[in-house]
C-alpha cells in the first residue's frame, strides 16, 4: 500500500474519531427521542456551541476527505507516489488532527489558517497527479 492509501485510511478512521466526538454530546444534548427520529422537525433544544462546532467539524472533514481521496487514489493507480507526495499527505493527516480542537474550541484565525494549510496539501497532491 502505498503511504498515500495509508494516510487515508487513516484519515478515515480520524473521522470516525470525530463523529462520536459530535455525536455523544448531540444525543447528551438533543436527547435520543430526537436523534433516533426522522429529524422532520427542528429539535426543540439547543446543543451547546462546541457541540455544533464539533458537527461543523466533522461535516467539513467529509467533505476534506473527497478531495484528498481522489489524490491519493490517482497518485496510487497512476504510480506517482513520491517522497513529495508522501510529505503531502502526512501534512493533510497532520492539519486534519490540529483541526478538530482548533475548531471545537473557536480559535481564531488558527482554525482557518489549519485548513488552509490541508486543502493547499491536497491542491498540491493533485496537482502533482498532472504531471
Amino acid at each position: 500500500m502505498t503511504p498515500e492509501l495509508t494516510v487515508l485510511i487513516l484519515a478515515a478512521l480520524l473521522q470516525t474519531v470525530t463523529f462520536v466526538l459530535y455525536a455523544v454530546p448531540a444525543n447528551r444534548e438533543l436527547g435520543t427521542g430526537y436523534t433516533m427520529s426522522a429529524r422532520d422537525r427542528a429539535p426543540t433544544r439547543e446543543m451547546s456551541d462546541r457541540t455544533a462546532r464539533l458537527g461543523r467539524t466533522m461535516d467539513n472533514t467529509f467533505e476534506a476527505l473527497i478531495l484528498f481521496g481522489i489524490a491519493a487514489t490517482v497518485i496510487t493507480i497512476s504510480d506517482q507516489s513520491t517522497t513529495y507526495t508522501m510529505l503531502l499527505s502526512w501534512i493533510f493527516l497532520a492539519a486534519r488532527i490540529a483541526y478538530i480542537p482548533a475548531y471545537a474550541l473557536g480559535w481564531r484565525p488558527g482554525r482557518s489558517i489549519i485548513w488552509a494549510v490541508g486543502f493547499a496539501a491536497t491542491t498540491l497532491m493533485l496537482i502533482a497527479a498532472l504531471f
